[in-house]
């Protein structure tokens, strides 16, 4: 609550409200050993992209999610988020500016077993400051956003993998983020419930969210209006597709 109200403004600069949701600049990121996970990446996501940031497995996609999800810091380079310049900001302030303006969707769910699929999606609020009544009252309009009303009070256990994973979208969105970053979202289902999440991220584009998929599948890349494909630690290439992928089938 109090974290969130820490994280400065920004003055004669790009704001929450205005400018790219996401801009790197010259980012690298290298670990101990020498390994160069990225060497200067620029990047910029647009309010209202769909996109799939794609590359096989050691090309850098994952060290650039955590780098762009505030979850690790860039080794040099300058990495913006939501107008924040994210080396200024403390630990507390970074918690504070994920909790308010980025929506995680893993591949493993990440779902807590003991509760209802809204009580999950509440979690979300947690760091919100409002009362858990008006949590639970948001998470159950984000259930019936994913297509899940009735299933509202069901158990993980009781969901299939297609059903919990749209649980753990609607907790990634129900604060309404400025970006969500989906991490192989369609890893851990069959194809039919894979088709199923992959429409809902485009429904949720439509409905003007902004979203950066990560994939190493190729195919899922490919049907996305933009691809950012990295390789070696560096952008390969940044493609806006000749079709718009929204207007295809699944």
């Amino acid at each position: 609550m109090n974290d969130t109200a820490q994280i400065p403004t920004t003055a004669g600069g790009p704001t929450a409200a205005h400018g790219p949701v996401v801009e790197l600049a010259g980012v690298t990121k290298t670990y101990p050993g020498g390994v160069h996970a990225l060497q200067g990446v620029d990047l910029a996501i647009g309010r209202g992209e769909l996109l799939a940031i794609a590359g096989p497995s050691g090309s850098g996609k994952s060290t650039l999610l955590h780098i762009i999800g505030t979850l690790d810091p860039a080794t040099t380079g300058s990495v913006h988020i939501a107008g924040h310049d994210t080396a200024t900001l403390t630990d507390r302030q970074l918690s504070a500016l994920r909790a308010q303006h980025i929506g995680f969707v893993f591949q493993a769910f990440h779902l807590v077993p003991g509760m209802s699929a809204q009580d999950n999606v509440a979690e979300g609020l947690l760091y919100s400051g409002l009362p858990r009544a008006q949590r639970r009252s948001r998470a159950a309009q984000a259930l019936e956003r994913v297509g899940l009303a009735d299933r509202a009070s069901h158990r993980p256990h009781e969901l299939s993998g297609g059903q919990k994973q749209r649980v753990a979208i609607a907790r990634a969105v129900v604060g309404e983020p400025d970006l969500l970053l989906a991490d192989e979202p369609t890893g851990a289902l069959d194809t039919a419930s894979g088709q199923a999440v992959m429409e809902l991220m485009h429904q949720l584009n439509q409905e003007g969210a902004t979203i950066a998929v990560i994939t190493h599948d190729t195919d899922i890349a490919d049907r996305l209006p933009r691809q950012v494909r990295i390789r070696d630690g560096r952008i390969a290439q940044d493609t806006t597709a000749g079709t718009h992928a929204a207007g295809r089938e699944w």
